[in-house]
């Protein structure tokens, strides 16, 4: 069963030039592992991040970095989630997160659906 669904979408040079005015949003938005990933990734990542909370009905309180997309080649992106983004999981009862993610033409973006299993 469907819990909810979330998009977002990133225009990268933007978002690359919002990081080079405030370089602790690095730090703040993504966690060591995606820290090293090139820009039009971290836009991806930083869309993935916005649909996962949107999905989860955007409450306040939620942290960046708990919140993490894993790639592993050949397969589609893994959401790992933590902390603020698990509880909120957890009060709705998802069970797994569906991601896709793509940038192309300097735009960035990402879908989320969050499913719960049946009752």
């Amino acid at each position: 069963m469907i819990v909810g669904v979330g998009i977002d979408v990133v225009d990268v040079a933007r978002f690359v030039a919002t990081l080079e005015r405030a370089p602790g949003l690095l730090e703040r938005l993504f966690t060591p592992d995606e820290r090293h990933l090139p820009p039009a990734s971290l836009a991806a990542r930083f869309a993935a991040k916005e649909a996962i909370a949107k999905a989860l009905g955007a409450p306040a309180g939620m942290s960046w970095q708990d919140a993490t997309v894993r790639r592993v080649p050949g397969q589609q992106p893994v959401v790992e989630v933590v902390g603020t983004v698990a509880a909120r999981a957890d009060e709705l009862g998802v069970a797994r997160f569906h991601l896709s993610i793509s940038h192309d033409a300097g735009i960035a973006s990402a879908v989320v659906v969050a499913e719960r299993d049946p009752a």
